[in-house]
């Protein structure tokens, strides 16, 4: 089974800005206990299923498809919710690769960074621009935020270094 073990944090600064990034649009056909998830990117599409987390909000099953492009395209009418759109850039740090996603449209203000590991455990390095965890905070994943956006949450669920994406 494959397992996804991620860790999410706001942004502090810009760190992206000197790094091309991907433009990604994602929707979402099921939301629950099992997400199932239709992605397109610059130049390929697919389709991905993920399981309940754990307690922690740290690890969970995945499982990854590449579709036809075509197919993501008419999956994307499906969906419940209105796609989210975000640019990520890659930017590696030690052994590992932090994705950062800069969201754009309804979630417009919102950064953050993820870094994918090999056990929930596992020491990676922390660059100066890392802000707040928010890897156990659900609003967070971008599944909530088809549904709520980040232009409608309030001061109190943006929560304490909100600014930092600003």
């Amino acid at each position: 089974m494959a397992l996804e073990i991620e860790r999410k944090f706001l942004v502090v600064g810009r760190p992206w800005e000197a790094v091309p990034g991907e433009l990604l649009c994602q929707g979402y056909l099921a939301k629950g206990g099992v997400t199932v998830r239709v992605r397109r990117g610059d130049a390929r599409a697919w389709l991905t299923v993920k399981g309940r987390s754990d307690a922690a909000g740290l690890s969970r099953a995945e499982f990854e498809y590449e579709i036809p492009e075509a197919d993501a395209e008419a999956m994307m009418d499906l969906c419940a919710d209105a796609p989210i759109s975000k640019r990520r850039h890659r930017i590696p740090s030690g052994k590992h690769v932090w994705e950062i996603d800069v969201f754009e449209g309804e979630n417009l203000g919102l950064v953050v960074a993820e870094i994918e590991l090999g056990a929930e455990d596992e020491e990676f390095l922390r660059p100066a621009w890392l802000g707040r965890e928010v890897s156990a905070e659900v609003q967070y994943r971008n599944s909530a935020l088809a549904k709520h956006p980040w232009k409608d949450w309030t001061a109190a669920e943006r929560g304490a270094g909100a600014a930092e994406n600003q």
